[in-house]
Protein backbone atom coordinates (compact mmCIF):
# COMPACT_ATOMS: atom_id res chain seq x y z
CA UNK A 1 0.00 0.00 0.00
CA UNK A 2 3.11 2.28 0.42
CA UNK A 3 4.32 1.37 -2.81
CA UNK A 4 1.56 2.37 -4.46
CA UNK A 5 0.81 5.70 -2.91
CA UNK A 6 4.73 6.56 -3.80
CA UNK A 7 3.88 5.64 -7.89
CA UNK A 8 0.67 7.07 -8.41
CA UNK A 9 1.91 11.00 -7.85
CA UNK A 10 4.63 10.04 -10.12
CA UNK A 11 2.43 9.03 -13.01
CA UNK A 12 0.12 12.29 -12.84
CA UNK A 13 3.14 14.40 -13.44
CA UNK A 14 4.90 12.44 -15.51
CA UNK A 15 1.49 12.79 -17.48
CA UNK A 16 0.94 16.84 -16.77
CA UNK A 17 4.68 17.30 -18.60
CA UNK A 18 3.34 14.92 -21.72
CA UNK A 19 0.64 17.04 -22.13
CA UNK A 20 2.60 20.21 -21.55
CA UNK A 21 4.93 19.26 -24.23
CA UNK A 22 2.01 18.15 -26.79
CA UNK A 23 0.77 21.66 -26.12
CA UNK A 24 3.70 23.48 -26.57
CA UNK A 25 4.92 21.28 -30.05
CA UNK A 26 1.23 22.03 -31.16
CA UNK A 27 1.50 25.88 -30.51
CA UNK A 28 4.73 25.75 -32.02
CA UNK A 29 3.63 24.33 -35.07
CA UNK A 30 0.26 26.59 -35.34
CA UNK A 31 2.39 29.69 -34.70
CA UNK A 32 5.33 28.95 -37.48
CA UNK A 33 2.27 27.45 -40.04
CA UNK A 34 0.96 31.48 -39.69
CA UNK A 35 4.29 33.21 -39.90
CA UNK A 36 5.55 30.64 -42.89
CA UNK A 37 2.22 32.34 -44.59
CA UNK A 38 2.36 36.07 -43.51
CA UNK A 39 6.00 35.49 -44.93
CA UNK A 40 4.58 33.92 -48.09
CA UNK A 41 1.74 36.15 -48.57
CA UNK A 42 4.03 39.35 -48.14
CA UNK A 43 6.84 37.78 -50.21
CA UNK A 44 3.42 37.03 -53.06
CA UNK A 45 2.64 40.79 -52.42
CA UNK A 46 5.75 42.53 -52.95
CA UNK A 47 6.47 40.20 -55.61
CA UNK A 48 2.89 41.74 -57.19
CA UNK A 49 3.27 45.15 -56.24
CA UNK A 50 7.15 45.51 -57.71
CA UNK A 51 5.52 44.09 -61.26
CA UNK A 52 3.07 46.83 -61.29
CA UNK A 53 4.32 49.72 -59.67
CA UNK A 54 5.98 50.61 -62.69
CA UNK A 55 3.29 49.72 -65.83
CA UNK A 56 4.32 51.43 -69.10
CA UNK A 57 2.37 55.04 -69.19
CA UNK A 58 0.28 56.05 -72.73
CA UNK A 59 1.65 59.34 -73.86
CA UNK A 60 1.78 61.17 -77.14
CA UNK A 61 5.40 62.20 -78.14
CA UNK A 62 6.62 64.37 -81.01
CA UNK A 63 10.24 65.45 -82.19
CA UNK A 64 12.15 68.53 -82.09
CA UNK A 65 12.57 70.61 -85.06
CA UNK A 66 14.00 73.62 -86.36
CA UNK A 67 11.91 75.79 -87.76
CA UNK A 68 12.32 79.49 -89.71
CA UNK A 69 10.98 82.08 -86.51
CA UNK A 70 10.94 85.75 -87.06
CA UNK A 71 11.18 87.41 -84.12
CA UNK A 72 8.64 90.25 -84.09
CA UNK A 73 7.08 92.92 -81.34
CA UNK A 74 3.25 92.14 -80.71
CA UNK A 75 0.23 94.59 -79.41
CA UNK A 76 -3.31 95.48 -80.04
CA UNK A 77 -3.62 97.86 -82.15
CA UNK A 78 -7.16 100.06 -83.23
CA UNK A 79 -7.75 101.00 -86.46
CA UNK A 80 -8.73 104.49 -87.45
CA UNK A 81 -9.38 106.54 -90.84
CA UNK A 82 -6.34 108.54 -92.51
CA UNK A 83 -9.40 111.08 -92.53
CA UNK A 84 -12.91 110.39 -91.00
CA UNK A 85 -15.42 112.92 -89.53
CA UNK A 86 -19.34 112.90 -89.10
CA UNK A 87 -20.56 116.04 -91.35
CA UNK A 88 -23.21 118.19 -89.83
CA UNK A 89 -24.61 122.10 -90.37
CA UNK A 90 -23.01 124.64 -88.92
CA UNK A 91 -27.04 126.28 -89.02
CA UNK A 92 -30.01 125.33 -87.97
CA UNK A 93 -32.98 124.92 -90.84
CA UNK A 94 -34.98 122.51 -92.68
CA UNK A 95 -33.71 120.18 -94.96
CA UNK A 96 -34.39 121.32 -98.88
CA UNK A 97 -32.23 118.59 -100.78
CA UNK A 98 -30.35 115.40 -100.15
CA UNK A 99 -27.96 114.39 -102.80
CA UNK A 100 -26.07 110.94 -102.25
CA UNK A 101 -27.53 107.81 -101.24
CA UNK A 102 -26.12 105.35 -97.60
CA UNK A 103 -22.79 103.93 -98.38
CA UNK A 104 -21.74 106.39 -102.35
CA UNK A 105 -18.50 106.38 -102.64
CA UNK A 106 -18.00 110.22 -102.94
CA UNK A 107 -15.00 113.03 -104.77
CA UNK A 108 -13.71 115.82 -102.92
CA UNK A 109 -16.39 118.85 -102.49
CA UNK A 110 -19.21 116.70 -103.82
CA UNK A 111 -22.58 118.70 -102.55
CA UNK A 112 -24.50 116.57 -100.03
CA UNK A 113 -27.39 118.03 -98.63
CA UNK A 114 -28.67 121.92 -98.31
CA UNK A 115 -31.39 123.59 -96.29
CA UNK A 116 -34.05 125.49 -97.22
CA UNK A 117 -32.88 128.81 -98.94
CA UNK A 118 -33.50 132.27 -96.33
CA UNK A 119 -33.77 135.98 -96.82
CA UNK A 120 -29.43 135.65 -97.02
CA UNK A 121 -29.78 134.04 -100.74
CA UNK A 122 -31.88 137.14 -101.82
CA UNK A 123 -29.48 139.48 -99.93
CA UNK A 124 -26.76 138.18 -101.99
CA UNK A 125 -28.36 138.80 -105.08
CA UNK A 126 -28.90 142.60 -104.25
CA UNK A 127 -25.21 143.15 -103.09
CA UNK A 128 -24.07 141.07 -106.61
CA UNK A 129 -26.08 143.92 -108.51
CA UNK A 130 -24.63 146.94 -105.89
CA UNK A 131 -21.20 145.33 -106.86
CA UNK A 132 -21.94 145.07 -110.49
CA UNK A 133 -23.46 149.21 -110.39
CA UNK A 134 -20.27 150.35 -108.15
CA UNK A 135 -17.91 148.61 -111.03
CA UNK A 136 -19.50 150.38 -113.81
CA UNK A 137 -19.38 153.66 -111.93
CA UNK A 138 -15.72 153.34 -111.33
CA UNK A 139 -15.11 152.74 -114.79
CA UNK A 140 -16.95 155.46 -115.86
CA UNK A 141 -15.51 157.91 -113.44
CA UNK A 142 -12.20 157.15 -114.61
CA UNK A 143 -12.81 157.68 -117.66
CA UNK A 144 -13.87 161.52 -116.68
CA UNK A 145 -10.70 161.62 -114.57
CA UNK A 146 -8.37 161.32 -117.42
CA UNK A 147 -10.52 164.20 -118.80
CA UNK A 148 -10.40 166.24 -115.61
CA UNK A 149 -13.45 166.41 -115.04
CA UNK A 150 -13.84 164.67 -111.93
CA UNK A 151 -11.53 164.93 -108.35
CA UNK A 152 -9.07 161.57 -107.53
CA UNK A 153 -10.96 161.81 -104.55
CA UNK A 154 -14.35 160.38 -106.68
CA UNK A 155 -12.05 157.62 -107.70
CA UNK A 156 -10.95 156.46 -104.27
CA UNK A 157 -14.57 156.81 -103.08
CA UNK A 158 -15.69 154.63 -105.58
CA UNK A 159 -13.16 151.91 -105.26
CA UNK A 160 -13.62 151.69 -101.57
CA UNK A 161 -17.52 151.26 -102.47
CA UNK A 162 -16.40 148.44 -104.77
CA UNK A 163 -14.12 147.02 -102.00
CA UNK A 164 -16.99 146.97 -99.34
CA UNK A 165 -19.62 145.45 -101.50
CA UNK A 166 -17.10 142.43 -102.51
CA UNK A 167 -16.81 141.65 -98.65
CA UNK A 168 -20.24 141.44 -98.14
CA UNK A 169 -20.98 139.24 -100.83
CA UNK A 170 -17.83 137.15 -99.24
CA UNK A 171 -19.59 137.54 -96.11
CA UNK A 172 -23.21 136.56 -97.49
CA UNK A 173 -21.83 133.80 -99.51
CA UNK A 174 -20.06 131.71 -96.73
CA UNK A 175 -24.03 132.57 -94.67
CA UNK A 176 -25.25 130.25 -97.47
CA UNK A 177 -22.36 128.11 -97.73
CA UNK A 178 -22.86 127.09 -94.24
CA UNK A 179 -26.56 125.86 -95.12
CA UNK A 180 -24.73 123.70 -97.56
CA UNK A 181 -22.42 120.22 -96.67
CA UNK A 182 -19.74 119.62 -98.66
CA UNK A 183 -17.43 116.36 -99.01
CA UNK A 184 -14.26 117.76 -97.38
CA UNK A 185 -12.44 114.75 -98.86
CA UNK A 186 -13.08 112.10 -100.64
CA UNK A 187 -14.03 108.63 -99.03
CA UNK A 188 -16.59 106.53 -98.16
CA UNK A 189 -20.26 107.94 -96.57
CA UNK A 190 -22.27 105.90 -94.03
CA UNK A 191 -26.09 105.98 -93.50
CA UNK A 192 -27.67 108.60 -93.80
CA UNK A 193 -29.19 110.19 -90.33
CA UNK A 194 -31.37 112.96 -91.46
CA UNK A 195 -34.46 113.03 -93.67
CA UNK A 196 -35.85 115.59 -96.31
CA UNK A 197 -38.23 118.13 -94.80
CA UNK A 198 -36.61 117.55 -91.15
CA UNK A 199 -35.64 121.00 -89.28
CA UNK A 200 -31.80 120.39 -88.05
CA UNK A 201 -30.16 122.19 -85.47
CA UNK A 202 -26.39 122.95 -85.47
CA UNK A 203 -23.92 120.05 -85.02
CA UNK A 204 -26.79 117.64 -85.93
CA UNK A 205 -24.98 114.53 -87.61
CA UNK A 206 -26.07 114.29 -91.49
CA UNK A 207 -23.87 111.33 -92.21
CA UNK A 208 -20.03 109.79 -91.58
CA UNK A 209 -17.41 110.38 -94.15
CA UNK A 210 -14.49 108.18 -94.09
CA UNK A 211 -11.57 108.00 -95.83
CA UNK A 212 -10.63 103.83 -95.70
CA UNK A 213 -8.07 103.34 -98.73
CA UNK A 214 -5.04 103.42 -97.12
CA UNK A 215 -6.29 103.10 -93.47
CA UNK A 216 -4.21 103.78 -90.17
CA UNK A 217 -3.60 101.42 -86.74
CA UNK A 218 -2.14 103.29 -84.15
CA UNK A 219 -1.15 100.71 -81.52
CA UNK A 220 1.75 101.19 -78.29
CA UNK A 221 4.73 98.90 -77.31
CA UNK A 222 7.44 99.80 -74.70
CA UNK A 223 9.75 102.31 -74.72
CA UNK A 224 12.24 99.41 -74.27
CA UNK A 225 11.35 98.95 -78.12
CA UNK A 226 12.23 102.17 -79.34
CA UNK A 227 15.60 100.93 -81.00
CA UNK A 228 14.04 97.89 -82.96
CA UNK A 229 11.65 100.46 -84.38
CA UNK A 230 11.74 102.47 -87.50
CA UNK A 231 9.74 104.20 -90.56
CA UNK A 232 8.33 101.82 -93.14
CA UNK A 233 9.43 99.03 -91.01
CA UNK A 234 6.81 95.98 -91.90
CA UNK A 235 3.69 95.44 -89.82
CA UNK A 236 1.26 92.43 -89.89
CA UNK A 237 -2.12 92.83 -88.91
CA UNK A 238 -4.83 90.49 -87.59
CA UNK A 239 -8.68 90.53 -87.30
CA UNK A 240 -10.66 88.49 -86.06
CA UNK A 241 -13.05 89.46 -88.05
CA UNK A 242 -11.41 87.51 -90.80
CA UNK A 243 -9.74 84.00 -89.36
CA UNK A 244 -6.40 83.14 -90.68
CA UNK A 245 -5.69 85.91 -92.52
CA UNK A 246 -2.91 88.72 -92.27
CA UNK A 247 -2.94 92.34 -93.91
CA UNK A 248 0.55 94.17 -94.40
CA UNK A 249 1.50 97.30 -93.85
CA UNK A 250 4.22 99.14 -92.60
CA UNK A 251 4.93 102.06 -89.88
CA UNK A 252 4.75 105.50 -91.13
CA UNK A 253 5.06 107.36 -87.70
CA UNK A 254 6.64 107.37 -84.38
CA UNK A 255 5.40 109.69 -81.62
CA UNK A 256 8.43 111.60 -80.86
CA UNK A 257 7.16 111.50 -76.67
CA UNK A 258 7.13 108.63 -74.15
CA UNK A 259 3.86 108.64 -72.22
CA UNK A 260 5.26 109.64 -68.60
CA UNK A 261 2.13 107.41 -67.50
CA UNK A 262 2.95 104.39 -68.56
CA UNK A 263 6.48 104.51 -70.37
CA UNK A 264 4.63 103.48 -73.84
CA UNK A 265 5.18 104.30 -77.14
CA UNK A 266 2.41 105.09 -79.67
CA UNK A 267 3.40 104.15 -83.56
CA UNK A 268 1.20 104.53 -86.10
CA UNK A 269 1.00 102.21 -89.74
CA UNK A 270 -0.54 102.17 -92.74
CA UNK A 271 -2.62 99.46 -94.25
CA UNK A 272 -3.86 99.08 -97.65
CA UNK A 273 -7.71 98.40 -97.36
CA UNK A 274 -8.68 98.35 -101.07
CA UNK A 275 -11.75 96.41 -100.84
CA UNK A 276 -12.53 98.41 -97.78
CA UNK A 277 -12.40 95.28 -95.34
CA UNK A 278 -11.40 97.02 -92.60
CA UNK A 279 -13.18 99.78 -90.93
CA UNK A 280 -12.19 102.50 -88.37
CA UNK A 281 -13.22 101.37 -84.89
CA UNK A 282 -11.77 97.71 -85.26
CA UNK A 283 -8.98 96.64 -82.89
CA UNK A 284 -6.25 93.82 -84.17
CA UNK A 285 -3.09 92.22 -82.84
CA UNK A 286 0.00 94.07 -84.70
CA UNK A 287 3.24 91.76 -85.14
CA UNK A 288 6.25 94.39 -86.11
CA UNK A 289 8.88 92.46 -87.55
CA UNK A 290 11.82 93.41 -85.31
CA UNK A 291 14.53 91.14 -87.18
CA UNK A 292 15.68 89.02 -89.78
CA UNK A 293 14.24 85.50 -90.00
CA UNK A 294 16.64 82.56 -87.90
CA UNK A 295 16.11 79.25 -87.22
CA UNK A 296 15.26 78.08 -83.62
CA UNK A 297 14.31 74.84 -82.21
CA UNK A 298 10.50 74.69 -81.01
CA UNK A 299 8.23 72.74 -79.32
CA UNK A 300 4.42 72.47 -78.80
CA UNK A 301 3.54 74.39 -75.44
CA UNK A 302 2.20 71.61 -74.07
CA UNK A 303 5.52 69.56 -73.75
CA UNK A 304 6.31 72.21 -71.26
CA UNK A 305 6.44 71.68 -67.42
CA UNK A 306 6.45 75.50 -65.72
CA UNK A 307 7.74 75.09 -62.00
CA UNK A 308 9.45 77.86 -60.45
CA UNK A 309 12.43 75.54 -59.91
CA UNK A 310 13.38 75.72 -64.23
CA UNK A 311 11.13 74.65 -66.81
CA UNK A 312 11.34 71.26 -68.15
CA UNK A 313 10.68 68.84 -70.53
CA UNK A 314 10.48 64.48 -70.86
CA UNK A 315 13.04 63.36 -73.36
CA UNK A 316 12.12 59.86 -75.06
CA UNK A 317 14.99 57.42 -74.10
CA UNK A 318 16.06 53.80 -75.25
CA UNK A 319 17.78 52.78 -71.47
CA UNK A 320 16.62 53.61 -68.11
CA UNK A 321 19.76 54.79 -65.66
CA UNK A 322 20.04 51.07 -64.70
CA UNK A 323 20.58 50.15 -68.31
CA UNK A 324 17.32 48.38 -68.65
CA UNK A 325 16.43 48.28 -72.97
CA UNK A 326 12.89 49.66 -73.73
CA UNK A 327 11.20 53.27 -74.02
CA UNK A 328 11.44 55.58 -70.94
CA UNK A 329 11.75 58.91 -70.12
CA UNK A 330 13.92 61.08 -68.67
CA UNK A 331 13.59 64.69 -67.41
CA UNK A 332 15.41 67.77 -68.88
CA UNK A 333 15.83 71.21 -67.79
CA UNK A 334 15.07 74.13 -71.07
CA UNK A 335 15.40 77.36 -71.33
CA UNK A 336 12.43 78.76 -73.44
CA UNK A 337 12.46 81.80 -75.76
CA UNK A 338 9.44 83.64 -77.30
CA UNK A 339 6.12 81.79 -77.86
CA UNK A 340 4.36 81.83 -81.46
CA UNK A 341 0.61 80.39 -81.44
CA UNK A 342 0.83 76.72 -79.78
CA UNK A 343 4.94 76.74 -80.20
CA UNK A 344 7.33 77.86 -77.62
CA UNK A 345 11.37 78.47 -78.69
CA UNK A 346 14.31 76.73 -77.33
CA UNK A 347 17.15 78.57 -76.27
CA UNK A 348 18.90 75.81 -74.66
CA UNK A 349 18.64 71.80 -73.27
CA UNK A 350 17.43 70.20 -76.23
CA UNK A 351 19.12 68.93 -79.41
CA UNK A 352 17.67 68.60 -82.93
CA UNK A 353 15.57 65.19 -83.61
CA UNK A 354 15.23 65.09 -80.03
CA UNK A 355 11.80 63.11 -79.32
CA UNK A 356 9.70 64.55 -76.54
CA UNK A 357 6.69 63.70 -74.61
CA UNK A 358 3.81 66.37 -75.46
CA UNK A 359 0.90 64.94 -73.16
CA UNK A 360 0.90 63.27 -70.19
CA UNK A 361 3.68 64.15 -68.34
CA UNK A 362 1.65 64.23 -65.02
CA UNK A 363 2.20 60.85 -64.48
CA UNK A 364 5.74 60.94 -65.43
CA UNK A 365 8.94 60.67 -63.59
CA UNK A 366 12.54 59.76 -63.91
CA UNK A 367 12.93 56.13 -65.80
CA UNK A 368 9.24 56.00 -66.29
CA UNK A 369 8.50 52.79 -69.48
CA UNK A 370 6.39 54.81 -71.65
CA UNK A 371 3.54 53.27 -74.32
CA UNK A 372 3.67 55.88 -77.00
CA UNK A 373 0.63 56.38 -78.64
CA UNK A 374 0.31 59.46 -80.95
CA UNK A 375 -2.90 59.43 -82.45
CA UNK A 376 -4.20 62.50 -81.06
CA UNK A 377 -1.56 64.96 -80.64
CA UNK A 378 -2.16 68.74 -79.20
CA UNK A 379 -1.87 71.62 -81.37
CA UNK A 380 1.13 73.30 -82.64
CA UNK A 381 -0.24 75.87 -84.96
CA UNK A 382 1.82 78.69 -85.25
CA UNK A 383 -1.12 81.21 -85.85
CA UNK A 384 -4.00 79.01 -83.94
CA UNK A 385 -7.52 80.88 -84.62
CA UNK A 386 -10.04 80.27 -81.82
CA UNK A 387 -12.72 78.29 -82.61
CA UNK A 388 -16.55 78.64 -81.59
CA UNK A 389 -17.97 74.83 -80.18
Amino acid sequence: MTVNSYNAPRRNGRGLAVRMIVMLLVVSLIGGGLYAFRSFANKKKAEYFASVSNPPQSVSTAPVTKQSWQASLSAVGSLRAVNGTDLAFETSGIVDSLHFTSGDDVPAGAVLATLRPDETTGKLDSLKAQENLAEITLGRDQKQFQAQAVAQATIDADKANQTNLKAQIAQQQALIDERTIRAPFAGHLGIRQIDLGQYVSPGTTVVTLQSLDPIYVDFFLPQQALQALKIKQAVTVTIDAYPGRGFQGQIVAINPKVDPTNRNIQIRAALKNPKHELLPGMYGTVAVASSAPQDFLTVPQTAITYAPYGDTVFVITDKDSKGASGKFVKQSFVKIGQTRGDQVQILSGLSDGDVIVTSGQTKLRNDTPISINDTVQPSADPSPTPQDQ
